[in-house]
Order: structure tokens, then C-alpha cells, then sequence
């Protein structure tokens, strides 16, 4: 058996005041197969690891000079932390503007799970 190169732990708060959803993504790299040996306890971790693995720069913040829209999307936050396909990862997520609703939409099979 392999080491897994994707660990990552997802927390999702739907409210300030609400307990967080968290749920573990496993995966190996390298076989070509990431989605369908995926694992964890989110409720689709195959769909999760596409997810994460379709989009653009899923770990990046919004850059600092990037023109957002100000539309507030909702008090959801969330958290994404470990290694993805080796490298380390640690990002934050929420829906305060439009840029960050965007990257929330992105990656929407993973936090609204």
C-alpha cells in the first residue's frame, strides 16, 4: 500500500455560532486514478478530490488588488488544511464578496457537502 500524497482536512462553519462539519479527504497521486481511489469521511470524496483538482489555484487567496464585487454571499466559512499531492495547503474561505463566493462556488462539492 502506497502512501497517501493527499490528506486534507476540510471544516465548514454555516454560521458564527453554529459547530463545524469536518470531514477527511485521502487520496493517492500518481496512478492517474485520483478520484476513484479517494477516500475520507466527506460524503463524496471522489467527487471532492475532482473538485479540488479542476479548479484554478483552489488554495490561493483572493489576490490583494483584485476588484470584487460587494455582495455579501452568506456567514458560511471554512478551512482547508494538509497536503495536497504532497505540498502542503492552508486555506480560508468564505462569502463576503464576489470573488470569494466565487472560489467557495469552485469548490462548492467539497465545502457543501
Amino acid at each position: 500500500m502506497t502512501t497517501p500524497t493527499t490528506r486534507l482536512t476540510v471544516t465548514v462553519w454555516d454560521r458564527p455560532d453554529a459547530a463545524p462539519r469536518t470531514w477527511e479527504l485521502i487520496a493517492h497521486d500518481g496512478n492517474g486514478n485520483e478520484e476513484e481511489d479517494a477516500a475520507g469521511t466527506h460524503p463524496d470524496p471522489g467527487g471532492a478530490i475532482s473538485a479540488i483538482a479542476a479548479a484554478t489555484r483552489p488554495f490561493e487567496p483572493v489576490p490583494r488588488d483584485a476588484m470584487c464585487t460587494q455582495i455579501y454571499g452568506g456567514p458560511q466559512r471554512a478551512r482547508i488544511e494538509g497536503v495536497w499531492r504532497g505540498q502542503p495547503v492552508s486555506a480560508s474561505y468564505d462569502k463576503h464578496n464576489g470573488c470569494e463566493i466565487a472560489r467557495w462556488k469552485a469548490l462548492s462539492a467539497v465545502l457543501d457537502a
